[in-house]
Parts: structure tokens; C-alpha cells; sequence
């Protein structure tokens, strides 16, 4: 069947901490192989390569990391994975599934933070150099079940507190609203079995 394919896709996963969207993309990427399709799994930040590095300083770095420093850590990073992983990768037909993109930017730093939407915007799109995804899926959970699953240890971003991930979610489903062509939302509180159910109605149609 991945002969089919005249061009990849690029599917991303996204929604807050402890919502489940790793847990998926893996469930999707071995639907996918047994279908016969061309998958490559990533992640943002930390994508192989100087992302990993990228990715330590984002979640492990113990001092004051300033807000647009944060942001721009996380362009950056995006930038390299755009130009030498998931174009190339689409380009030849590979169906690439990505742990978290730009939503993820206007969601945290966006919402989140209260940065200008319009800059990151703008941002992104010099970031990925025009590149959107073709499907992304957002997995929403509430904040309880979101805090109870990251369990007790956490990282920079996951200890950002409650009314934090509350201005994230929203963030979120206004991303959804605003383009539901692209976007669409997951209820991700149910059992895992049911929410992948949820995810193949979805590619099924999409593909």
C-alpha cells in the first residue's frame, strides 16, 4: 500500500503533559507498518541530532530561562528538524508522525506564557519555512487527570502549575476552533484502547 503514496504526510501529536499523544503516535506507527505504509516517528524538541541537545536545556536547565529565550530555544529547534528530518522524509513518501510541532509553541508560549500570538505565528513560519501538517491530532485531558499522570516527578515545563495548564489547554481547543480542517481534538481521558479507536476513525478517513 505504500506504493500509493506519491508524497508523504506529516501527522502531528500534541496536547498537555500526561495526556497520552506519545502512546498514540506509537499505537499509529505500528498500525501503519502492518498497513504497509512508510513511517518515521520523531519528536519537537529533540529531534536526533543537536535537537537532543536542544531538548536538555528546554526541560533539564536549572536556571532562569527568560520566556522569548524559551521560545526561540524551541524555533530553533524546529527549524533544524524541519530542513534535515521531516521535509526530506515527506519528500520521498514517508508518512512522518511527530511528538508535538508549532500548535505546541502558540499553546505553551502562546497561551501559556501570554506572548503575542501574532509573533509566534509569525515565527513558526519562518521556523518551518511555510511547512504545515497535514492532520494533527490534539489529545485533551483535564488538568487533574493531566498532573496525575505526569506523577510526582516533573520537568521544567511539567511543574509550570495548574492555572498554567488550564491557559494551555484552552490554548489548544482555540488552535481546534480556529482550523478545524487540520486539527482535531481527542477525548484523551477515556482507556487507551478507546482513544486509539478515536484516532483510526480519523487516519482511515484521512488517508
Amino acid at each position: 500500500m505504500g506504493t500509493e503514496i506519491k508524497k508523504g504526510k506529516f501527522i502531528t501529536f500534541e496536547g498537555a503533559d500526561g495526556c497520552g499523544k506519545t502512546t498514540q503516535l506509537n499505537l499509529l506507527k505500528e498500525y501503519l507498518l502492518n498497513e504497509g505504509y512508510d513511517v518515521l516517528v520523531t519528536r519537537e524538541p529533540g529531534a536526533k541530532g543537536l535537537g537532543e541537545k536542544v531538548r536538555d536545556i528546554l526541560l533539564n536547565y536549572d536556571g532562569v530561562v527568560s520566556d522569548r529565550c524559551e521560545s526561540f530555544l524551541f524555533l530553533a529547534d524546529r527549524a533544524q528538524h524541519i530542513d534535515t528530518i521531516v521535509k526530506p522524509a515527506v519528500d520521498e513518501g514517508t508518512i512522518v508522525l511527530c511528538d508535538r510541532h508549532t500548535d505546541s509553541t502558540v499553546a505553551y508560549q502562546g497561551y501559556g506564557r501570554g506572548l503575542d500570538l501574532n509573533q509566534i505565528n509569525m515565527l513558526n513560519n519562518i521556523a518551518t519555512n511555510g511547512m504545515k501538517p497535514d492532520l494533527t491530532f490534539v489529545f485533551d485531558v483535564d488538568i487533574e487527570t493531566s498532573m496525575r499522570r505526569v506523577g510526582a516527578e516533573k520537568d521544567r515545563m511539567e511543574s509550570a502549575g495548574n492555572d498554567f495548564f488550564n491557559r494551555v489547554r484552552n490554548g489548544y481547543l482555540e488552535i481546534a476552533k480556529n482550523e478545524p480542517s487540520r486539527v482535531k481534538v481527542i477525548n484523551a481521558t477515556m482507556q487507551i484502547e478507546d482513544v486509539f479507536e478515536q484516532v483510526l476513525k480519523i487516519i482511515k478517513t484521512f488517508l
